[in-house]
Order: structure tokens, then C-alpha cells, then sequence
């Protein structure tokens, strides 16, 4: 079966997505470790009522060592690296261990609103006040650069005149739930190449490019 872990700060919704996909039947996976920078994170208590196990890895304690702790933790251990709503930075052998291993969600259309400072709710209030009419959500791969892996999938949702950033959050947050699940399913089963920076989706006779 197909292992993953999945690294969150916050109340892993996007966690409960994947959880809700793998009882469904959806994903042939199971979750080998919840892993959170924030030892009061609900994703947490989310991991420890369905058996999941869960560990803190709390920059505070572990500073620059943060990403060899969690290697520490998943070496050997799972096939892919999930982060959903994790905010820290990951670095160095973690990352050269798991190269095109580790995918992240991002709440916006990559590459507008990313990058460094580009997180949770200030990603809508800067699309909000650029006045874009479509934004969206992305996964994809990670490399050194923040947010700046290969694109595997994307989800546009339209900015209403009437959208604040919450609002904007919640709806493009309804796609998240359905994209992350979806990422996941494709690179278990083997569908996903990369190649000249850019992602493939293998189908039965040529590779499709994944926009």
C-alpha cells in the first residue's frame, strides 16, 4: 500500500480530506505519520482519533535541525510527503531525500500571490485588494524555493464583487478538499512524471500535460 505523511499547523482540514478519501475507497493509501510544527494544532487531535500517528516538531525546540528531525521520523517509512497547511520552511537532506516526493497546497493560482510572507488569509487579502477576477488553489512539488516546485494541478475559483478574503478562503478551501486528494491518487498510482520543470499525467498511450 502506498504510505504517506502528512505535515500540517493548523486544524487539518485538508487532512480530514485525505482521511475522508482513504475510507471511501477513493485512495489506496494509508497515513503513516501526522506531523505538526504546532503542539496545539487540531490536526493533531484529528490524527490521534482515527490511530494516526502524530508528532510535534516545534521550531522552537528543534530550530535549524527542524527538517533533519523529520526526516528522522519518515526515512524508510513512507513514499510521499503531504504538506496541507504546514507553514514552515523544509530544507536540506529532507529535502534531497524526498526529491519529487513531497507535494504542497497552495491557496492561490501559482505563481500569483506566493512565495515568502504568501500564507493562510493574507493570500486573499492580497487577491482581493488586486481586484483579479479568478483565483484558485495549486498543488505542487517541492523544491528550495517557496512554492516554487512543479505545478500538478490547479483549480480556479472566481472572485466575486462581493468577496472578503474569508469568504474567498472558505470557497477556494471546498476545492482544496478536492484537488489534494486527487494529487495524491494520481502519484500512487504512478500517473505523474516530471520533466523540463514541468509535471506529465501518464495515460495509455502518451503523456497528457497536467495543466
Amino acid at each position: 500500500m502506498f504510505r504517506i505523511a502528512v505535515l500540517v499547523s493548523g486544524g487539518g482540514s485538508n487532512l480530514g480530506s485525505i482521511i475522508e478519501s482513504i475510507e471511501k475507497g477513493y485512495l489506496n493509501c494509508s497515513i503513516e505519520a501526522v506531523i505538526s510544527d504546532k503542539k496545539d494544532a487540531f490536526a493533531l487531535t484529528r490524527a490521534k482519533e482515527k490511530n494516526i500517528p502524530a508528532y510535534v516538531v516545534d521550531k522552537k525546540e528543534f530550530g535549524s535541525e527542524s527538517s533533519n528531525k523529520i526526516l528522522e521520523l519518515l526515512r524508510d517509512k513512507v513514499d510521499l510527503v503531504v504538506l496541507a497547511g504546514y507553514l514552515s520552511i523544509l530544507n536540506g537532506d529532507l529535502l534531497r531525500y524526498f526529491k519529487n516526493r513531497i507535494i504542497n497546497i497552495h491557496p492561490s493560482l501559482i505563481p500569483a500571490f506566493s512565495g515568502a510572507g504568501m500564507y493562510g488569509i493574507k493570500v486573499h487579502q492580497a487577491a482581493i485588494k488586486k481586484g483579479v477576477r479568478f483565483s484558485g488553489c495549486t498543488v505542487h512539488f517541492v523544491n528550495e524555493e517557496v512554492d516554487g516546485g512543479e505545478i500538478l494541478l490547479q483549480e480556479v475559483v472566481e472572485v466575486r464583487e462581493e468577496d472578503e478574503p474569508k469568504t474567498l478562503q472558505e470557497r477556494i478551501l471546498v476545492k482544496e478538499h478536492e484537488i489534494l486528494p486527487k494529487a495524491i491518487k494520481l502519484i500512487s498510482e504512478g500517473k505523474v512524471i516530471i520533466k523540463d520543470g514541468k509535471t506529465f499525467l501518464l495515460n495509455s498511450t502518451n503523456p497528457k500535460e497536467v495543466f
